[in-house]
C-alpha cells in the first residue's frame, strides 16, 4: 500500500497526501494573509519542488501541487524558513482558523484570532478537520461557511460562542473570547466528539453554559471582485492560480500583502484596478458561478475530467454549476441549481442537488450534457 494513499483527514505541511499528479502540501496562511515575500517564495516553492500549481481552499489555505516524494522535506524546510508552517507538527495541525478577511489590526477578528494563534497549545487533541471560525466584523461575511467553534456577532451587538449545527449562541464576556473556544473545544473531546467527527455531528446536548438563544449578525455580502477598500479583489477559476503568474503579479503591483478567502477570491492589499492574466475582475464572469474540483487525472477518486467541461458549461448555465469528480463533492458538498456527477467515466445530471443526489439524467457523455443545455 502506497504510504501517502491516505484518507479520511486533511493534509498540511508535515503531511502531504498522494494526489493524481504528486504529493499535495496544504499552507495555513496565519490570519489568512501572505506579506510579499512569503507570496515570492511559496510561489519559488511551488516551482522548483512542484508543478507550479497552486489551489485555493475552502479553508482559505493554499495547496501546492504536484510535490514529488523525494521533495518532501526540501520544500517543507522551505517553508519553514518563509513563516508558513509551525515548527511543531501537532499545532501545525490544529491551526485550523477561519478569520474574516477584510480584519483590520487591533479589531476584533484580527485581536481574537491572533491571540488563538498563540494558544493552540492548549487546546485537547481534536479530529483533523475540526476548525475554528472568528468572524466579529459588525456583520457576518461566514454566515454560511462550517467552522465547529465560532465567535461571531450577535444580532444584538455583543460577540457570541456558538457551536455549528446550533442555530444560536451564548455572549462571551470581552477579553475571554479565546477562553470560550478552548473550553468548547474540550467539551467536544471529553464527550466523544471524536466519534462523530465534526461538532454539527455531535448528537450531545450543549452545556449549559454554551447553550444560548442569541442569533448570530445578518450576513453582509460577500467579497467580489474588483475594487475593495483593502486594495483589489480577483476570483481564481476553480480555487487555481499557476504559480508564475501569482509571483508575477506581486512582482509588478505594489501591493504588500494577499489575503485568501474562502471563496476561490484573493485581496491584494494596496493593488490598483488592473487586469491579470489567469485572474477574474470581473464580478458577473460566469466562472464565478461555476465550481469544479481537480477531477481526473488530478485526484485519483475521479473518473471523470471536469474542469475543461464547466468552463466551457458555464456561461450556458443559469444559477450555480457544479462539476464533481465522484459524489464526494469536495469542491462544493451542499446543493447546487446544476450538478453533474462523474460516474464510471460519464456523468449523471441532478437539479437542486448536492453531488450524487437523484439524477435527471444518467451516464451522459460530455457531447450529451452540452446538447442539452444548448452549448455551442
Amino acid at each position: 500500500m502506497n504510504r501517502w494513499a491516505v484518507r479520511g483527514w486533511c493534509p498540511d505541511a508535515w503531511r502531504p497526501m498522494m494526489a493524481g499528479d504528486g504529493l499535495l502540501v496544504r499552507v495555513k496562511p496565519r490570519l489568512g494573509r501572505l506579506t510579499r515575500e512569503q507570496v515570492l517564495g511559496l510561489c519559488d516553492a511551488a516551482m522548483t519542488h512542484g508543478n507550479g500549481l497552486i489551489d485555493m481552499t475552502r479553508r482559505a489555505n493554499l495547496q501546492i501541487r504536484g510535490v514529488g516524494e523525494n521533495d518532501g522535506q526540501a520544500l517543507l524546510d522551505r517553508l519553514l524558513a518563509l513563516n508558513l508552517v509551525n515548527a511543531d507538527p501537532v499545532i501545525e495541525m490544529r491551526r485550523n482558523i477561519l478569520v474574516a478577511p477584510d480584519w483590520r489590526t487591533g479589531d476584533d477578528s484580527h485581536g481574537i484570532a491572533s491571540e488563538l494563534q498563540e494558544r493552540l497549545g492548549e487546546l485537547p487533541d481534536l479530529p483533523g478537520k475540526v476548525g475554528f471560525v472568528v468572524d466579529a466584523g459588525q456583520a457576518s461575511v461566514f454566515y454560511d461557511e462550517a467552522g465547529d467553534f465560532r465567535i461571531e456577532r450577535g444580532e444584538e451587538g455583543s460577540l457570541i460562542l456558538r457551536a455549528d449545527g446550533c442555530p444560536a449562541g451564548v455572549p462571551v464576556t470581552p477579553g475571554k473570547e479565546v477562553d470560550a473556544l478552548i473550553a468548547l473545544a474540550h467539551w467536544f473531546a471529553t464527550s466523544g466528539g471524536a466519534e462523530a467527527g465534526r461538532m454539527a455531528r455531535h448528537g450531545i446536548a450543549l452545556p449549559d453554559w454554551a447553550d444560548g438563544d442569541i442569533l448570530p449578525v445578518l450576513p453582509t455580502a460577500r467579497i467580489a471582485p474588483g475594487r475593495h477598500d483593502l486594495g483589489m479583489a480577483y476570483g481564481l477559476p476553480f480555487g487555481r492560480v499557476e504559480a508564475r503568474i501569482l509571483a508575477g503579479m506581486m512582482e509588478t503591483l505594489p501591493a504588500g500583502a494577499v489575503r485568501i478567502t474562502p471563496w476561490r477570491l484573493l485581496l491584494l492589499e494596496g493593488a490598483p484596478a488592473v487586469r491579470i492574466e489567469g485572474l477574474l475582475s470581473d464580478p458577473a464572469d460566469p466562472l464565478l458561478r461555476a465550481e469544479a474540483c481537480p477531477g481526473a487525472p488530478y485526484c485519483p477518486q475521479a473518473t471523470v475530467e471536469t474542469r475543461d467541461l464547466a468552463r466551457r458549461l458555464a456561461p450556458y448555465v443559469e444559477g450555480r454549476l457544479h462539476v464533481s469528480g465522484c459524489a464526494k463533492g469536495c469542491a462544493h458538498p451542499r446543493a447546487a441549481d446544476i450538478t453533474l456527477t462523474g460516474r464510471g467515466g460519464l456523468f449523471d445530471l441532478c437539479l437542486n442537488a448536492p453531488p450524487g443526489g437523484p439524477p435527471l439524467r444518467s451516464a451522459l457523455s460530455p457531447a450529451e450534457i452540452f446538447a442539452h443545455f444548448g452549448a455551442a
